[in-house]
């Protein structure tokens, strides 16, 4: 334990330590008291000595405003200093207002030196100290510029103001003290003014006027003035000019001043005289120059986003518009500037939407940020960038391939006046283009070679062809409008194949297949030139119709397409038989995807009506044998041949190839007799009377399966008792043909005729039946299984409608309008009248709405939302065609058509389809057409019976069906013995000996085979067989 004495000690050393940290805590509270109560009065010694400053300005400026006198420049200069010493934007706003309108009002005084407040410059004393005052009176008028809203009234008047100071005192042309005597002074005066400009530019006054002219400029309607955007202006170029124009003020000029939207657009509608001096210094040469290197380009792009780099884009191109003489001799650099700008942008173009990109109105999808602000001012930018595919750019660009001629035997009396830019749309006037082509015959193009792909020429070219490619790639919003102005000139596409043509040393295919296998700058330079050929032609042919390619044969000679077609039916092989497409990505994937575009195109323009020769889209080099065992195999390459080029291998052999498809699925799903196993077969009754209604109500609810497999019908007739037949497919077929027969009549009104050749479609007004659409759904599968059993039924349909079977439609090429003579030949012709209406449609009281009788009723359709309200212009009549041909064909019928596609591809998959054009889908329905092949007929011709080839009633036979019958009785014969061309191939036509001789011939649809009667006069062969053919009373079933 502690001791009493050691206890006290420890109390007493605590105590006294505690009594020196309380003396020192005290001192620390007197010493911070001090300081707070010096820093209290110093506040309010300031407070109070600005309040007196404020006072006297205040007085001052009141003073002034009685106008009594002028002040005197050492006055303003020694009131602005105070205002200087103390200024606070948002409390000393209007005394810097009140102070540069003094100034301002100093600067007009006449004759009187010591009011001019530049004149203090030329003191000795107060130079230095006025240049700096002036800096920074100039500064604050930028900053407030950066703030104010020139859209409000009141803001504009300042904004006037401050520009007008910054106008004042960056130039001496308006300083009336270098008047007269004082000329001398303007070298000094002048280096004052750049050495004012040099302060406010590295303060960033580009920054300022950039955020000026885009508040007032990025809107629809421009709220600047037309004084404030001179001023403005003026302000950017003075920097720029006095510096000579170098790269260290060029760039910041065209990243903040030539990057505000449609600032060009706007200069030549409100002030035009400030472009005037753009010109007269060669800007754009100078703008093209320091763009063109690479790592320029790039630094200027990575400066702006991607709104702000088309902004600048447009204004180069509009700028490039005004001064056609300047790109015709920087054509190359221009070119380079353009593309590398949207290579930049499309860097960061995307195809879907995601949580790291943003819509842009001109790129769509864009990875990068979007100034929003800037979406308002998109339209008038799109214009701009129109530039760009506009018809002066577009010859000045192509300059060397448009003046090669395609024209030869020009004959000297002739003189055809050259189409003005208002007369070169693709619609042309049939006189003046009949007059033209009896006025002169052109060559057939035809790849020849014989030019270097080295050359200067064919690089300029092709450099151009990779601008526009990339153009299209990028600006993927308005990429219509590109390739819409890319046709406009009738001759470019044509003198573009021309060129191609010539390529290499023997031209065409060879050439640009070894590009693809190549990696080079160059090579990837002449597929772009090759694709941007195919984007344009494939558009083109798009939106012509029929009369503009077959009759006026505008752009391309028939032959021409010939040509061009077997070039892109060979160069798509190639890529997919070489392996070329299996791994393709990018570049490669996209010019695939182009060639095949274009190549389809014209494939199904021939199906629609014929410009090539019989088999010109077979390959001959490709054996259907080799194909098919490929197949077998799960060869890639044969996969995709079917899948994109299935025309190439005959239609025989397709059809074959469907057929073996069919099998392979019934095998699988064991619906095919085996030694193990009998398929599930599903049997159903049916009234005679109620044929339609038994089938609906017995066969819609059968499975997928179920309806793929055996179905057996059993008839009854009216008194209930069964009719006598045995069903070995023979009894389902007449039923499937007899069902098809009643849906398929107009009268039930499921279904209509075409006007002229008719042909079947979806009644619009079907949906007055109950059900209409599992009506359509149960048709579709009555189709389906005709077709999958190989049953043909005549049912002729019309070609629109087949191409939504095949789901056509659905491609991005497909044109309504070229469908629609399969409709209405007459509907068309009115349709395309409009189109080459050439006075003002609108006279014509036309309105975007449709008007119909529809069961004695007048209805109105509108076209789009408030249709009827909106009229037919010349703008607008494009648009009303397709629309009209639109709803005819699809809106119309849309549900109906769904239902019964449905019902159809629930049995028929849509890949084995899909090797079908439009007319050979209708012979796999209805058969073929084509002449029947007696000798192949014969070889797959089984005797029974007695019967043999040698025997003088098959011979009889043989010779009536080739002799006497006409190709009509020699169709019938077949279809009434249950043959079709299908079962003939399969080589299942079958001919058995009968008694007695003097009956009719017999049928039995069921097996294909035909029951005939020994006759003993081949006259009375060829009566029995004529009458029974024609009055379907011998080929009965039996």
């Amino acid at each position: 334990m502690f001791t009493v004495s050691q206890t006290s000690r420890a109390w007493f050393i605590d105590r006294a330590r505690q009594a020196r940290e309380e003396r020192l805590v005290q001192k620390e509270r007197e010493r911070a008291a001090i300081g707070i109560q010096a820093r209290v009065r110093s506040f309010l010694c300031r407070r109070r000595l600005q309040r007196d400053i404020r006072r006297e300005i205040d007085e001052f400026f009141k003073a002034d405003d009685t106008g009594s006198s002028r002040r005197s420049a050492l006055c303003i200069f020694k009131i602005a200093r105070k205002l200087l010493f103390l200024f606070r934007m948002k409390e000393d706003n209007e005394r810097f207002e009140k102070l540069c309108r003094c100034i301002l009002s100093s600067m007009d005084a006449e004759n009187e030196p010591k009011v001019w407040y530049v004149s203090l410059a030329l003191s000795k004393d107060l130079t230095l100290l006025w240049i700096k005052q002036i800096k920074d009176l100039l500064w604050h008028c930028c900053e407030f510029l950066e703030q104010l809203k020139p859209e409000i009234l009141q803001e504009s008047r300042l904004v006037t103001l401050y520009l007008t100071m910054l106008v004042t005192f960056t130039d001496t042309s308006t300083w009336k003290i270098l008047r007269g005597k004082g000329e001398s002074l303007r070298p000094a005066m002048n280096h004052i003014c750049a050495n004012i400009m040099g302060h406010l530019n590295q303060r960033g006054l580009y920054s300022v006027l950039q955020i000026l002219l885009t508040r007032g400029l990025a809107r629809p309607r421009p709220c600047l003035s037309k004084g404030t955007l001179t001023a403005a202006f003026s302000l950017a170029l003075r920097p720029v000019i006095a510096a000579q124009f170098s790269d260290n003020l060029i760039r910041p000029f065209l990243v903040h001043i030539m990057s505000v939207p449609a600032l060009v657009t706007h200069l030549s509608v409100v002030t035009p005289e400030r472009l005037t001096v753009v010109e007269s210094h060669d800007m754009l040469r100078k703008f093209i120059t320091f763009l063109r290197a690479k790592d320029r380009c790039r630094d200027v792009c990575e400066s702006l986003e991607g709104s702000h780099t088309l902004c600048l884009m447009g204004n180069l191109l509009h700028l490039g518009s005004l001064s056609p003489r300047v790109l015709e001799e920087e054509t190359d650099g221009f070119v380079s500037l353009l593309t590398q700008m949207l290579c930049y942008c499309q860097k960061y173009v995307t195809q879907k939407k995601s949580n790291l990109t943003h819509w842009h109105p001109v790129l769509g999808w864009f990875s990068q940020s979007v100034d929003y602000g800037l979406n308002e001012s998109m339209p008038l930018v799109t214009k701009q960038l129109q530039f760009l595919w506009g018809v002066p750019l577009i010859r000045i660009f192509f300059s060397d391939i448009l003046s090669k001629k395609l024209l030869e035997n020009q004959e000297p009396a002739a003189h055809v006046q050259p189409a003005s830019p208002q007369n070169v749309l693709p619609v042309k006037n049939l006189l003046k283009r009949a007059f033209q082509k009896s006025a002169s015959v052109r060559n057939i193009l035809k790849p020849v070679g014989g030019k270097r792909v080295d050359s200067a020429e064919v690089q300029k070219v092709c450099s151009i062809c990779v601008l526009y490619q990339t153009s299209l790639t990028t600006l993927t919003q308005i990429r219509l409008q590109i390739l819409t102005g890319l046709t406009y000139l009738d001759d470019l596409l044509p003198k573009l194949w021309a060129f191609i043509c010539e390529l290499g040393p023997h031209g065409g295919l060879k050439l640009f297949l070894e590009c693809l296998n190549n990696d080079t700058e160059e090579s990837k330079q002449l597929l772009a030139m090759l694709m941007l050929f195919c984007d344009c032609s494939r558009h083109l042919i798009t939106i012509l119709d029929d009369i503009e390619v077959y009759e006026e044969q505008i752009s391309f000679k028939l032959e021409e397409l010939v040509t061009i077609s077997s070039f892109l039916n060979s160069f798509v092989f190639k890529m997919i038989w070489d392996g070329i497409v299996e791994n393709a990505k990018g570049e490669t994937l996209e010019l695939f995807q182009s060639v095949h575009g274009w190549l389809m195109v014209l494939y199904e323009r021939d199906c629609r009506r014929r410009f090539a020769p019989e088999d010109h889209w077979l390959r001959k080099d490709l054996k259907p044998s080799v194909l098919f065992q490929e197949l077998d195999k799960d060869r890639k390459r044969a996969q995709l041949i079917l899948q994109y080029i299935p025309h190439v291998i005959p239609h025989k052999n397709r059809v074959l190839l469907f057929r073996n498809m069919v099998t392979k699925e019934k095998e699988k799903l064991g619906l095919v007799e085996t030694s193990s196993a009998s398929p599930h077969v599903t049997h159903i009754t049916i009234r005679r009377s109620r044929m339609l209604e038994d089938g609906y109500e017995q066969l819609r609810q059968l499975s997928q399966h179920a309806m793929k497999g055996v179905i057996r019908v059993k008839f009854v007739n009216d008194l209930g008792v069964d009719e006598a037949g045995i069903d070995q497919d023979g009894v389902f077929k007449e039923f499937l043909e007899e069902i098809i027969k009643r849906v398929f009549d107009p009268a039930l009104n499921l279904f209509k005729t075409t006007s002229g050749d008719e042909r079947l479609y979806p009644s619009p007004t079907s949906y007055i039946h109950e059900n209409y659409l599992q009506l359509f759904e149960f048709v579709g599968k009555m189709l389906g299984k005709a077709v999958y059993e190989g049953i043909v039924v005549d049912v002729p349909f019309a070609s629109f409608f087949l191409s939504q079977l095949l789901g056509h439609h659905h491609s991005v090429f497909y044109s309504s309008v070229d469908e629609l003579p399969s409709l209405d030949s007459e509907f068309y012709k009115n349709l395309t009248s409009i189109k080459r209406y050439d006075g003002d449609i609108s006279d014509l009281g036309l309105t975007l709405s449709y008007d119909e009788d529809v069961m004695g009723q007048l209805v109105c359709h509108e076209l789009i939302p408030g249709g009827k309200t909106i009229p037919v212009t010349n703008e607008n009549k494009i648009s009303y065609i397709h629309l009209m041909a639109h709803f005819r064909m699809h809106t119309q019928i849309k549900n109906q058509t769904a239902a019964l596609i449905s019902g159809f591809r629930s049995i028929i998959k849509p890949e084995w389809t899909r090797m079908f054009s439009t007319p050979e889908l209708q012979r796999l329905i209805s058969g073929d057409n084509a002449e029947i092949d007696l000798e192949d007929l014969k070889k797959h011709t089984v005797y029974y019976g007695g019967f043999h080839g040698s025997h003088r009633v098959i011979i009889w036979l043989w010779d009536i069906l080739a002799s006497d019958f006409t190709p009509n009785e020699r169709a019938m014969f077949l279809k009434d013995t249950g043959d079709t061309l299908g079962s003939v191939l399969r080589g299942f036509f079958t001919i058995r000996k009968r008694e007695p001789g003097g009956r009719l011939p017999t049928s039995s649809t069921c097996f294909n085979l035909l029951k005939l009667p020994n006759y003993s006069k081949k006259s009375v062969l060829r009566e029995k067989l004529r009458y029974a053919i024609s009055m379907n009373t011998g080929f009965e079933l039996s």
